[in-house]
């Protein structure tokens, strides 16, 4: 679909909307129920929420839980709270001005900075896919013994799932991942009842320490906790997957879309803050607690559940778990792995083609690393690709906080000055402990 967007203060007309196959083809209407309204706009959010639950979160939270008990709940807390403000932005960007953050990386700024926050944006997606094949092999391991060579390969196929679904309506798509989310939560909310956690600590856990900070280790941990939560992708995927409903062109009708998506995206944070904070629990409780401190890898925290917790039902909750977070993580990575290739490049061509190739640009090398690894070492790598998505943060989210704070180019839309202060604060944030990380990685090899 071709449709030319004149907002001022753009360097270029956006000629191409964002998932053009897909763009506004979900209907909502002014008229009827607020939750109907509501309605129309929930989903977008929850795939986001996706990739604030994937496999290489669940191996950041493992490691934060075994190793420190229910320290980290804060650094979930607030990781969570910094999404939920990124992601409202996504939207305001979306239908103030008709672009993906892609898009408006490419029109705001030269091919000097355009380009090499492609580069940036395919390695996040790079890194997220990792972390998504090796958590689906390992669920396909655990559940049907498939040798981990072989599952990776088998998550290939999940492009075929997505052509699919969004042949027969996005909202198809929507359906699957929130299905596949209501069963995550069912299966850790039994596991949690059954780890039977100290409540008191849980709630002491959310609490801030300054020995986050000043325990290198625990930052290291911090920052994958961080960055699998906050992730660039999701900020590439949100700012797209908003434009399939089709709100009108009217401020007003701009303004309500804008109300019901923060609505969507905050709600399915804060569900996706449950599940990141019950992995983190159930972690404390049934390793740290009997003092299994170093339990860092998915299949071995699997193994362990059943005689720790003492029913041999916990590692098969563990795996089907396992299994739907890294088969949602992979659809909405190859969406948003779309997303940036055709903001960035411009690259025009048919729906199955472009899936193909955005797949394959992310799993190739995400295949190679995870069969070069095996079985040993996957949580190392993990956690690593979750620190490299923290460390890619800020080349998604300054550009994302420059546009929604510029009036020339939000128009009526353009974020509130404490809106924009908030976030300026987040995105400084980020880039501080970012700084702070690489600062300890090179004084550890003096």
């Amino acid at each position: 679909m071709l449709e030319r967007n004149t907002t001022p203060g753009w360097r270029h007309e956006r000629e191409e909307a964002s998932l053009s196959d897909v763009y506004r083809t979900v209907r909502t209407s002014s008229s009827g129920s607020t939750f109907r309204r509501i309605a129309a706009f929930a989903g977008p959010g929850y795939m986001v929420a996706v990739g604030y639950m994937d496999p290489g979160n669940w191996a950041t939270s493992l490691a934060g839980g075994s190793k420190f008990g229910y320290a980290l709940l804060t650094v979930a807390l607030l990781s969570n709270l910094m999404a939920i403000v990124l992601q409202s932005l996504c939207a305001r960007l979306a239908i103030a001005s008709g672009r993906d953050l892609a898009q408006a990386c490419r029109d705001a700024f030269p091919k000097y900075v355009s380009v090499p926050l492609w580069a940036f944006a395919e390695i996040a997606i790079i890194a997220t896919d990792i972390a998504e094949v090796i958590g689906t092999a390992i669920g396909l391991n655990l559940l049907f013994g498939i040798p981990l060579e072989l599952g990776v390969l088998i998550t290939a196929l999940d492009v075929f799932l997505i052509l699919y679904l969004q042949k027969v309506g996005f909202r198809w798509v929507e359906a699957f991942v929130i299905t596949l989310l209501g069963v995550i939560a069912v299966c850790f909310a039994i596991q949690i009842f059954m780890a039977d956690p100290e409540w008191g600590a849980v709630i002491r856990g959310f609490f801030p320490t300054t020995e986050i900070v000043r325990n290198p280790e625990m930052l290291y941990i911090a920052l994958g906790i961080l960055g699998a939560t906050v992730m660039p992708h999701n900020l590439y995927l949100h700012s797209g997957i908003v434009q399939t409903r089709d709100y009108g062109h009217s401020v007003p009708e701009k303004r309500e879309a804008l109300k019901f998506a923060t609505i969507d995206s905050t709600v399915a944070l804060c569900f996706a803050l449950l599940i990141n904070a019950s992995i983190l629990i159930l972690a404390a409780a049934a390793f740290h607690a009997h003092g299994k401190t170093d339990v860092v890898e998915l299949g071995e925290a699997s193994s362990l559940l059943a005689p720790l917790l003492g029913l041999a039902i916990a590692p098969t909750l563990f795996g089907i778990a396992l299994l739907c977070c890294g088969l949602n993580s992979t659809v909405t990575a190859t969406l948003a792995g779309q997303i940036v290739m055709e903001g960035f490049l411009r690259i025009r061509l048919q729906p199955w083609m472009r899936r193909l190739i955005t797949r394959g640009i992310a799993i190739i090398p995400a295949a190679f690393v995870t069969i070069w690894y095996g079985d040993q070492g996957t949580a190392e790598l993990l956690i690593l690709t979750q620190v490299v998505l923290s460390l890619q943060l800020s080349f998604a989210v300054f550009p994302l906080v420059m546009f929604t704070a510029d009036k020339t180019k939000m128009g009526e839309l353009v974020s509130p000055r404490w809106l924009s202060g908030i976030a300026y604060v987040i995105a400084i944030a980020i880039a501080t402990l970012n700084m702070k990380l690489l600062f300890d990685f090179f004084q550890s090899l003096t």
